[in-house]
């Protein structure tokens, strides 16, 4: 069985490290760079970094920044926010990226996971997926989860893997940010359904909410922020009580 994986992810508006609760609320979690760094000692498998006022602000990810994290980490590394075409991608690449998380241009323009993937290969190609529960389906969100689509979340996954995506990351907007659990129920259908790893990302508030995710929702892999951020689980701890509760994983 694959080593599962746990991945800090900063969410980065105006430079700073920023965590809120289903997007909004705002509030300063600290410096990206130093948090980066901070990780990559601790043990983190991999790093997020997303810039998730880009799409807003109508403006490309922040280069420089992603130069100066990847500067200080020697784990693998996926960047995200405002990327719409593959010209956008060759100056991630080169500041430090190895794979880029792409979303709300994908929703837009499906053809953009295919051109990636032909470019680059599948395994630089992360699609995320911002999904929340509406009458009853899990309905796909674009610009920070800010704006309904006519995407389902199970039918677009599938489309993702198909056009060549090597990753899904899935965001419950219902649950990010509460620390109540990730959203266990469509996570494990995600797992049934593609032949593709799936991140579980929104909603870890304890370290039972991990292995939840790994044994009953079957992720590949766990993402968090603001319980890593704010150092209330430290993640030596976290991947210490995976492993003592049978969950493969690399300490």
């Amino acid at each position: 069985m694959l080593t599962k994986r746990i991945i800090p992810c900063l969410d980065i508006k105006d430079g700073r490290t920023v965590k809120g609760i289903n997007f909004v609320n705002i509030r300063d979690a600290g410096d990206p760079v130093e948090l980066g760094a901070s990780y990559a000692l601790q043990g983190a498998d991999e790093l997020v970094f997303l810039d998730i006022a880009a799409t807003n602000e109508n403006r490309k990810t922040f280069v420089n920044l992603v130069k100066k994290i990847a500067a200080r980490i020697n784990i693998p590394f996926t960047v995200g926010g405002g990327i719409s075409s593959i010209e956008d991608v060759a100056p991630l690449l080169e500041a430090g990226a190895d794979k880029v998380s792409i979303n709300s241009a994908a929703v837009k323009s499906p053809t953009l996971i295919d051109q990636l993937a032909k470019a680059f290969g599948s395994q630089f190609v992360v699609l995320a997926i911002d999904a929340r529960k509406i009458h009853n389906q899990w309905t796909v969100h674009t610009h920070g989860g800010s704006k309904p689509s006519d995407k389902k979340l199970f039918s677009w996954a599938r489309e993702g893997a198909e056009r060549g995506a090597g990753e899904i990351l899935f965001t419950s907007m219902d649950h990010d940010g509460t620390k109540q659990g990730f959203a266990i129920d469509p996570l494990g259908k995600l797992n049934e359904l593609l032949q593709i790893p799936v991140i579980a990302s929104g909603g870890a508030g304890n370290r039972q909410h991990f292995l939840e995710a790994f044994l009953l929702g079957k992720a590949d892999a766990a993402l968090a922020a603001s319980l890593f951020h704010f150092g209330e689980l430290p993640i030596p701890e976290l991947k210490l009580y995976l492993k003592n509760s049978g969950v493969p994983i690399r300490i």
